[in-house]
């Protein structure tokens, strides 16, 4: 089975889990959002589906998809898992590194004739 971050790590897939995080959408509807085929959604939904992500129903020729709740519950815990507080104190040494780092003034060009 592909590991859960990795599957929802990609932008595309990362994309259609935000669409689908405002409510179920037709295949159709989230391909419009995409600069790729409808097929390729198709794929990309097939693979969050099979590692529990977005769950799907068949109505007629179209497939609507959903988020499942106890997949995107373990896709929180994974991340939780992820980020430690190793990873909090390197955040916050990358922000107070870059508030201490300032542009130093130009040097004054000299404009006294010689």
């Amino acid at each position: 089975m592909p590991d859960l971050l990795e599957t929802a790590a990609e932008p595309n897939r990362r994309r259609l889990l935000q669409l689908l995080g405002r409510g179920e959408c037709s295949v159709s509807e989230l391909a419009e959002n995409f600069p790729v085929s409808r097929s390729a959604i198709s794929q990309h939904l097939l693979l969050l589906a099979d590692v529990g992500l977005v769950q799907a129903r068949k109505e007629g020729r179209n497939r609507y998809y959903s988020l499942n709740s106890h997949g995107m519950s373990l896709l929180r815990d994974s991340l939780s898992a992820f980020w430690t507080t190793e990873l909090d104190q390197l955040a916050a040494d990358a922000a107070a590194l870059a508030g201490s780092h300032h542009v130093p003034p130009h040097p004054k060009e000299n404009t006294d004739d010689h």
